[in-house]
């Protein structure tokens, strides 16, 4: 099966924000799947230089804007025996920026063009072209619309993936034509109209064969008026399409069975090791030394999304109880300043770490009895992956992928991986934290509920498996 999987952004490339660690992550997994699994990417200008000048230059070849014919130059590196192609025109990605300029449009209109154009460039034809986000969305569309006629093209299937509704790539009307050489008739008959725009996204998940996104709550939330950000009518009508497909979690750099950064690594089955990071985070952090005080912490970006303004409103509540409460993030004014006064009023019972810091990040996971993730919505989340991994029992609010990762324990029979509320409530949150704290108490329960954290499985073979059972099932249909 070969795959050519089209993306903004890929580690080890660049890495912008979530998408490209998992277009970085995945392709590995496939790999082990028996998939010629490729990735194609633009070539920015803030690529990793050490990489830059391991690209070896392939060719080159005009590609059609509009009514103008720009260059596009293909580069190739193979890398852990996958091989990546970067799209080369200066005038497009030879700037400070990746993304966030007037000409996004023209700019990924071009890359989707060059994609399809490669194909027959280069000579090498994927059985499944992968799409990812709104900067790909287009290239269903094209496919279906225009090179379909082709019979070099004949029997492409597309996966359209998206990681959040909220960026759509909706750009004027006039792109049709400017930039496809269209009329107008996919604007007027709706297929890609979004409030008077042309939304790219909107093409890539009415024109795909298969629609993924990061988790299947997230997959029914966005079918609603809350989290649909205005598509919730559209994803209705393709609910049938939509699949949920969890990221996985790296488990070589997220590994607290051999963790550099970490005090002391973990044994198999020995809760000990737990402990004695725990006990030297205490000493780090200046707060009070003692094993049995259960730790809870926060590791995440401080804004309005991981419903923090929950966590504000139960602070003091909470702190009356004998616990330790560790923040570590960045993000708005308002959040930083409230974690950095209950610090100063808890001195020995809060930590609050306003930076970005990936040992400390490491040692907090290692160390915590507990993770906080009480978001307002998380289309799959990683956190909570990392919690997991390293026995530390999350709490989260039962949306997206934190309520398919996260399993509510049951005192009746013991099962249960970590502990999660339903409304997006601060009362329904110091509950269930109050709830966990009389759970801590029985340490047999406790050590149960930590062992089962451990062995869940969030690697990436396992979205490997449903992807590679996904384009199977596009390509027979």
């Amino acid at each position: 099966m070969k795959v050519l999987l089209v993306a903004s952004e890929a580690q080890p490339f660049i890495k912008i924000g979530g998408l490209g660690q998992i277009i970085g992550e995945l392709p590995r997994a496939l790999k082990k799947k028996d998939i010629d699994i490729r990735i194609i990417i633009p070539k920015y200008k803030n690529i990793d230089s050490n990489l830059k000048e391991k690209l070896t230059f392939v060719k080159w070849f005009m590609v059609k804007v509009g009514w103008r014919n720009q260059y596009c130059g293909v580069y190739k590196y193979d890398h852990e025996e996958i091989t990546y192609y970067l799209l080369d025109n200066e005038f497009y990605f030879n700037r400070d920026k990746e993304y966030g300029y007037d000409d996004d449009a023209e700019r990924f209109a071009y890359f989707n063009r060059a994609v399809l154009d490669f194909i027959v460039e280069v000579g090498w034809k994927p059985d499944i072209i992968h799409c990812n986000d709104w900067q790909t969305g287009m290239i269903p569309v094209m496919l279906k619309y225009e090179y379909i006629k082709d019979d070099k093209y004949k029997d492409i299937k597309t996966i359209f993936s998206f990681q959040d509704m909220t960026f759509k790539g909706v750009f004027p009307p006039k792109i049709l034509p400017d930039l496809f050489d269209y009329d107008m008739e996919l604007f007027h008959n709706g297929v890609l109209e979004f409030y008077g725009g042309v939304s790219f996204m909107k093409g890539g998940i009415n024109f795909a064969d298969k629609i993924t996104t990061v988790s299947d709550t997230y997959a029914n939330d966005i079918k609603n008026t809350q989290f649909g950000n205005t598509s919730d009518a559209l994803l209705g009508e393709k609910s049938f399409d939509v699949k949920g497909v969890l990221n996985g979690l790296n488990y070589e750099e997220y590994n607290p069975y051999g963790d550099p950064y970490i005090y002391r690594s973990f044994k198999e089955g020995c809760i000990e090791d737990k402990q004695e990071n725990k006990l030297k985070l205490q000493k780090e952090l200046a707060l009070v030394v003692n094993r049995n005080i259960p730790m809870i912490s926060i590791v995440s970006k401080l804004n309005n999304q991981k419903g923090l303004e929950l966590i504000i409103n139960i602070a003091d509540r909470l702190l009356q109880h004998d616990v330790q409460l560790v923040i570590l993030g960045t993000g708005d004014k308002q959040y930083e300043e409230h974690f950095k006064g209950l610090q100063s009023r808890y001195k020995d019972k809060v930590s609050t770490n306003i930076k970005f810091d990936k040992e400390l990040a490491h040692k907090i996971y290692a160390s915590s009895d507990m993770v906080l993730k009480p978001s307002l919505h998380e289309p799959c989340g990683e956190g909570q992956l990392i919690a997991l991994r390293y026995g530390a029992v999350p709490i989260g609010r039962e949306t997206g992928g934190l309520k398919d990762t996260i399993s509510p324990y049951n005192k009746y029979n013991g099962k249960g991986n970590g502990f999660s509320f339903s409304n997006f409530n601060a009362n329904e949150l110091l509950i269930i934290i109050e709830y966990a704290l009389e759970v801590y108490k029985d340490k047999k329960s406790w050590s149960s509920i930590v062992e089962q954290a451990m062995n869940s499985d969030n690697s990436w073979e396992k979205s490997a498996e449903e992807y590679s059972k996904l384009y199977a099932q596009a390509i027979k249909e």
